[in-house]
């Protein structure tokens, strides 16, 4: 935990995407080390956690293994700069198992990771689920352009990845919740790649979204009740609606809980993570 955060971000076995671990804006993140640190909307930030992800990427990147893939060419990064700050942090379950693409939030300002993505991939990784945690551009049109590219690369390189493509999901919280919906409503083909088949299910957080289409994948939401930034109300009915088109949703509010509780640890919505794998499973299985 007295780790600094600056001596991750430079630690030569990461190379030049460990500044893509923390916020590439520095302005959104505060604490020297890793125990100390904040991120902006974000709450219940877990410093165990916050260890355990950077060991783990740590061990497994000093074994050789890919944890990082560009999504974008060289040619395309010198076309537009700001591509740098994409990529893919890749959390891998077992060989052959579906995949999940994990979308952290940050206003579409910046992308809070280390609390809203990095986590869920993990957990999902662990469960033998193939996850990826995006890191993309800000700004809610780019956002989405990079999941579909994300979508597109993974799709591309599934052998080499191991990763089978039925039935994937799309996981997000707050603005990567909003990623997440639209590019599970509309597909990669709306955001300038090539047209894949839909996600098996969307997995929401804390987003108060409230367009959808008749065709969207089946969809999990949870939230806190004392969110002040996206209300549960707000959540609830739009699960509604869609469940009264014949989606398949599921929703779970939580007292007590404000916005960005990530994984959710020491919360009473610990655990919410395997209720909504076993929504995503239950897709894949036509129950």
């Amino acid at each position: 935990m007295d780790a600094k955060i600056s001596d991750v971000i430079n630690d030569p076995v990461f190379g030049e995407y460990g500044r893509l671990i923390f916020p590439v804006d520095s302005g959104f993140y505060g604490g020297e080390t890793l125990g100390e640190l904040r991120l902006t909307w974000y709450n219940n930030i877990s410093p165990d956690k916050t260890v355990e992800i950077t060991n783990y990427m740590r061990e497994h990147a000093e074994a050789g293994e890919m944890i990082f893939y560009d999504i974008y060419t060289d040619e395309e990064k010198r076309s537009d700069p700001e591509k740098e700050d994409t990529g893919l942090f890749y959390f891998k379950g077992s060989p052959g198992e579906k995949f999940a693409v994990c979308n952290a939030g940050g206003g579409f300002a910046y992308v809070g990771a280390m609390q809203d993505s990095f986590p869920h991939a993990l957990e999902l990784s662990r469960k033998g689920y193939n996850a990826f945690a995006l890191i993309y551009r800000p700004g809610a049109q780019t956002a989405c352009e990079d999941l579909a590219r994300a979508i597109s690369f993974i799709f591309a390189h599934a052998e080499e990845l191991e990763v089978s493509t039925e039935c994937y999901s799309l996981w997000g919280g707050s603005a990567g919740a909003r990623m997440a919906a639209w590019v599970g409503s509309y597909g990669p083909g709306a955001f300038g790649e090539d047209m894949f088949p839909q996600a098996g299910a969307v997995i929401m957080q804390y987003t108060g979204l409230s367009d959808y289409t008749q065709n969207d994948p089946p969809t999990y939401v949870c939230v806190g009740e004392n969110d002040g930034i996206a209300n549960w109300r707000t959540m609830q009915r739009r699960l509604d609606a869609m469940s009264k088109s014949g989606i398949d949703t599921e929703f779970h509010k939580y007292p007590g809980l404000g916005h960005g509780f990530g994984i959710g640890i020491g919360t009473v919505a610990e655990g919410w993570i395997d209720d909504a794998a076993a929504f995503w499973e239950k897709q894949d299985k036509g129950a």
